[in-house]
Parts: structure tokens; C-alpha cells; sequence
């Protein structure tokens, strides 16, 4: 018998309005307001979208950001972020946050940790002190940080596992679903905790019956206000990505958003949306920033270190509303960057999480007049035209 779904009221209901093929148009509501989708989430690893303040961020239109559990435990830990207000006001962002469980990160650190039935063991790596993550406890920490929408604690396996690796992280991360179930209803019934949802993190790498029996266990052990999607863009090929993705979108039920994690590079995201994907998020924006590279909708991806930018005085995209486009241009930028300053870190963060934002929000759009498909096809026929003359 399938019970009701983990969430704290009427809240946290999503709404399907236009479909275009696979990709969809909806809205998700929060305590915090309502996330129209397709939609980017900004990443804020630690507490801050790196390089920005807040303020910018929703400058940015962005209707939603991520923080990192893994990361906010070790510093400045979870129970000072409790006492200071709760993330929210820690922050300062009064819109929706999504917290990751903190696996993946966990899981990066191969040589550093151990993984048990219970949980799993690592060394911080800030200073090597020991720490156990458990299903109970990755709730209990999200639960006090107080996000909108935690992730279930999962076991990501490696890009290019073996059935059998794939298998086992496909068991472990169905066993302890069911401990953070059971513990997020224990923290409800207590009461003095916020209004939040548990969304659930599939696995199954690329093995798709082991995707769609994943999918089904998930689906018969709950009805979830949504779904995260993990356990790609791991160094899987392009297509085995978008068969997975296919694969899920026929089976997930459809009045239920689906969250694909870690992915966010912009040709990327649209093929995602045209299978049924409606958040995303991913570090590119402001990591590529970091080394001046930017992304425009008609000659892809650029570096603006490159000598051919030294005169070009034309904004990074000229088709971008964003503060940077409004204001500098490309050889300004040039100069900034091979100067190594900080400035162009900060101007090209805010171009490139802009051009995210924008493109699901045109992505949106076009679902909901029925052009998205075509529109998609052109879009990427003009932004993989890389390095185009200029």
C-alpha cells in the first residue's frame, strides 16, 4: 500500500502546465515562494554563490539556490547555522534553498573514507578529523539547517562501474531511503522543525533495467513530492545520459518534478529539458568564470584570455540582459583577465549564471506556445558553432 508522501502540508505541491514532447512547463511551491520550471539553481557550496552576495543572486532571476550539507557540517556546522537564524537568514536569501545530502561529496573522497551498512566514514578535508555520515544523521543536519528541500542520503557509484557496483549502490541506497523516511517522520512528529520535503536520489548508472527497477522501488515505497536524478554527468558518455534520461521520463509519474543533478552546461541542460528534466544545477558558471571563460548563444563557449578579444568592444553576448553585458565589453574583460584580477571572476560569474537562468526561462516559454523543440534545435545548432568568426 503506497503511503502518503513525505511533506509538511499543502505546500510543496507541483503544478504541470504545458508539455512540448517531453519537456515540460510547471511550477513547484515552497514556504519560501514558488519555483517555475525549468529552472537552474545557482550553487551556494558553503553559504554564498561563490564570488556574489545575495543580492545579485536574485538579481539574477534565479527562482532557487543550492547550499552544501557536506560542506556546511564541517564549517561552521549546523547547529551554529541553527542558532543563528537557519539558513535562510544565515544567507540571507528569503527564496527557496535545496540542500544536497552531502553524498556525493563524501563519495569523492575515495581515499579517505570507508563505507559500511551503517553509513559512511571520512576525514574532513580541512584539517583530517574523522566523521561518520548516516542516514539519520545527514536528516538530522538538514532538517536543522532548514532548507525547503532536503535529498535523501544516497551511494553514488563511480562513472564506468560494473554491474555489480552499480548493483550494490542500487541496494544501500534503497536501504537507506527507507532510515531517512523513517527518520524525517520521527523529526515531524516532534515538531519545531520547518516546513521541508524529501526528495529521493535515484541511481543505477547507466544500466537502464537497473534505473527502472530502481525507479519502481523508490515509487511503491512512497508517493515523493519529487525525484533527484544522480548518479550522471560522472564521465558517462552523452548518450548513455540521454537514454537514461529517456528511460526515466516514461516512468516517473508526470505530475512530479524531476531534479537532475550536477548538470548545467547550457547545451546540456536543453537536451535534459527535451527529456523531461525540470532543475538542474552545477558549479560551471562561476568555476569557469574563474579562468575567464564565458558561454554566448551563438559562438558557444569562449575564453576571453584569447588575443582575438584585445579590441573587440562588443558585450560577451550581445543578445544577454545581464549586468556585465550591460556594461563592459569583451576587451575591457581581456584585459581584467590577463591582468589577474578579481573583478572579471565576479563580472563573468554574473554573465554566466544569467545565461542559465535566462535559457530556462526561454526554455519555459517555448513549452508553454509549443515551439520548444524547434527552438532547441536551433539554439544549438548556433551555440555548438564554436569559435564562429566574428
Amino acid at each position: 500500500m503506497r503511503r502518503l508522501g513525505l511533506h509538511s502540508s499543502a505546500m510543496f505541491d507541483y503544478t504541470l502546465s504545458a508539455t512540448d514532447g517531453a519537456a515540460r512547463a510547471g511550477s513547484f511551491s515552497t514556504p519560501h515562494g514558488d519555483v517555475p520550471t525549468p529552472a537552474f539553481m545557482p550553487v551556494g557550496t558553503a553559504g554564498t554563490v561563490k564570488g556574489l552576495i545575495m543580492e545579485e543572486v536574485d538579481e539574477l532571476g534565479a527562482p532557487v539556490v543550492l547550499a552544501n550539507t557536506y560542506h556546511l557540517y564541517l564549517r561552521p556546522g549546523h547547529e551554529l547555522v541553527r542558532q543563528l537564524g537557519g539558513l535562510h537568514d544565515f544567507m540571507r536569501w528569503d527564496g527557496p534553498i535545496l540542500t544536497d545530502s552531502g553524498g556525493y561529496q563524501v563519495f569523492s573522497l575515495a581515499d579517505i573514507r570507508k563505507v559500511r551498512e551503517e553509513g559512511v566514514e571520512f576525514q574532513s578535508h580541512i584539517d583530517g578529523s574523522r566523521h561518520t555520515f548516516t542516514p539519520e544523521s545527514v536528516m538530522d543536519i538538514q532538517r536543522t539547517l532548514g532548507a525547503d528541500i532536503i535529498m535523501a542520503f544516497d551511494e553514488c557509484p563511480p562513472g564506468g562501474c560494473d554491474r555489480r557496483t552499480a548493483e550494490e549502490a542500487n541496494r544501500r541506497t534503497l536501504a537507506w531511503l527507507e532510515r531517512c523516511q523513517r527518520r524525517f517522520g520521527e523529526l515531524e512528529q516532534r515538531g519545531s522543525v520547518p516546513e521541508q520535503v524529501l526528495f529521493p536520489v535515484l541511481q543505477g548508472n547507466v544500466f537502464d533495467d537497473l534505473r527502472r527497477e530502481h525507479a519502481e522501488q523508490f515509487m511503491a515505497l512512497d508517493d515523493w513530492r519529487g525525484y533527484g536524478i544522480g548518479g550522471l554527468s560522472v564521465g558517462e558518455s552523452k548518450p548513455d545520459m540521454w537514454r537514461t534520461l529517456e528511460l526515466l521520463n516514461d516512468v516517473l509519474p508526470v505530475d512530479r518534478p524531476r531534479y537532475l543533478m550536477g548538470v548545467g552546461y547550457p547545451d546540456d541542460l536543453l537536451e535534459a529539458v527535451a527529456r523531461g528534466c525540470d532543475l538542474f544545477d552545477c558549479v560551471a558558471p562561476t568555476r569557469n568564470a574563474r579562468h575567464g571563460t564565458a558561454w554566448t548563444s551563438s559562438e558557444g563557449q569562449i575564453n576571453l584570455k584569447a588575443a582575438r578579444f584585445k579590441t573587440d568592444t562588443r558585450p560577451i553576448d550581445p543578445g544577454c540582459d545581464c549586468y556585465t553585458c550591460g556594461r563592459y565589453d569583451r576587451a575591457y574583460l581581456r584585459h581584467l583577465v590577463a591582468s589577474s584580477e578579481w573583478l572579471p571572476v565576479r563580472l563573468i560569474s554574473i554573465h554566466n549564471l544569467r545565461f542559465l537562468v535566462r535559457l530556462g526561462e526561454e526554455a519555459r516559454r517555448r513549452v508553454l506556445d509549443g515551439s520548444f523543440d524547434a527552438w532547441r534545435k536551433d539554439w544549438l545548432e548556433r551555440y555548438r558553432k564554436k569559435g564562429s568568426p566574428s
